[in-house]
């Protein structure tokens, strides 16, 4: 069995096959790279009757100039509503009628359209992504009618101030950068993005060298490059080769210390407290995992219990970490009465810091490594998730580790590993977005 990382070779010549990971149990991870650059990589899973595919392209919010903010997310929409031999209902009905499912979603650095059926309908499932993502119409009244669920959208969000206040912190942190700016887009770019524009984005991103088929579940690998490769059809000539994982440049200027009011008349206060942390390929992000998940990662994680078991002050309340390509975010989410606000961020400051001052201790150490690699294997346990690994790994991370190489890096943290991680990280002033009803300065001297 292969144990250590296998590094993903950005010159893999076209018309290759290599097989990247082995299993005892039957599982083996092939890459071919096409004509064109396109890339197929799979995982056969031989004890399971279903497949998930995806069809992941390298565009996401950040590649979206001010003027195109949302472009991405609204060709999300775009793309289910016809091509030149399918109808709307024709694409949704084919999955439909053998019970499979299909669906997409978009991120601020890529953005996947995905189906998970039987074996058997596999081939069905590859004729109608390619055909979404190659064929699509993008005619003027459907781009109309999206723009309104859109818009619909974006009010959606905006009425659930507990996921709005993330989009708030990503724009007080970042400011107006491609990592600020929310990926749905805002009501005024929506409103103004004309179809001409989205059109151009369209034909610009979603080509061969930017796209990935992901599969994993009970499949051949040859059969399917074949499949793939007779569905995308003529999209497959050219010398394109794939485009490497995106590099990080130069973090955007992060606003530390800043505070976000937004005035609502909610019956809660919702806020998220953080700060700038680490890139996607930082080798001390599982360090931080690690801190994060005895920090606000479950139950007998130290927000959970010091603000909610020991003192009743909020329902919700838990940390988290995102990776970008440059940098990263690590936040603290809370919502609780509006009176109880001003307790409960001095409470997450508090524990903020003694975090950077002790680190964990070895009981906290060990459930925080539990808790990572249990759920990371568990979240492995499913076709879906094994795809979407296969779709990053060669999109983002440049890299595929095995399960064991995984958990052998978790189990290498150490607790000076969680100390030197912490002080990196936490030990800046905080950023601070907060909804609820509150004045504009009522936040203005928390952070000091």
């Amino acid at each position: 069995m292969t144990s250590a990382a296998c590094q993903l070779a950005p010159d893999q010549a076209p018309g290759t096959t290599q097989t990247l990971i082995s299993n005892a149990d039957g599982a083996v991870v092939r890459r071919t790279v096409l004509p064109g650059g396109l890339r197929v990589i799979t995982e056969t899973m031989p004890t399971v009757r279903s497949v998930a595919i995806g069809v992941w392209v390298g565009v996401g919010s950040r590649d979206e100039s001010p003027e195109l903010a949302g472009s991405s997310h609204y060709l999300e929409h775009l793309l289910f509503k016809g091509t030149a031999k399918r109808s709307a209902l024709d694409i949704s009905a084919a999955l439909d009628a053998v019970g499979g499912e299909l669906n997409a979603f978009t991120t601020k650095e890529y953005t996947c359209f995905y189906a998970r059926v039987l074996d058997r309908d596999l081939p069905l499932a590859v004729d109608v992504l390619v055909d979404m993502m190659t064929s699509s119409l993008l005619r003027p009244a459907d781009v109309e009618a999206e723009r309104g669920v859109i818009l619909e959208e974006i009010a959606m969000r905006d009425d659930d101030p507990g996921d709005a206040v993330h989009d708030l912190f990503a724009e007080v942190l970042f400011g107006d950068t491609p990592l600020g700016r929310p990926v749905l887009g805002t009501v005024q770019s929506i409103t103004a993005l004309p179809r001409d524009a989205i059109e151009a984005y369209y034909r610009r991103w979603y080509r061969p060298p930017h796209m990935v088929v992901a599969a994993a579940g009970r499949l051949d690998h040859d059969r399917l490059v074949e499949q793939v490769t007779t569905a995308f059809g003529p999209f497959l000539s050219g010398e394109g080769q794939p485009a490497p994982p995106r590099v990080g440049g130069v973090p955007p200027q992060s606003r530390l210390g800043a505070v976000s009011v937004a005035e609502r008349p909610t019956e809660q206060a919702h806020f998220v407290l953080g700060m700038p942390a680490l890139a996607r390929t930082d080798k001390r992000r599982v360090a931080l995992g690690v801190l994060n998940g005895a920090l606000g990662g479950g139950m007998s994680s130290r927000l959970f219990q010091e603000i909610r078991e020991k003192r009743g002050l909020a329902y919700s309340v838990y940390s988290y970490a995102a990776h970008h390509a440059e940098t990263g975010i690590f936040g603290v989410y809370a919502g609780c009465q509006p009176s109880r606000a001003r307790e409960v961020l001095d409470l997450c400051r508090e524990q903020l810091a003694a975090v950077v001052r002790h680190g964990l201790t070895a009981e906290e150490l060990a459930r925080g490594k539990g808790q990572l690699a249990g759920s990371l294997v568990l979240g492995l346990e499913d076709t879906g998730s094994r795809m979407s690994r296969l779709g990053k790994a060669e999109l983002v991370y440049g890299e595929l580790p095995t399960v064991d190489e995984l958990l052998a890096r978790i189990d290498a943290v150490t607790a000076d590993d969680v100390r030197e991680v912490a002080e990196r990280v936490l030990a800046v002033p905080p950023t601070l977005a907060v909804i609820g009803p509150f004045a504009g300065n009522d936040f203005d001297e928390v952070l000091t």
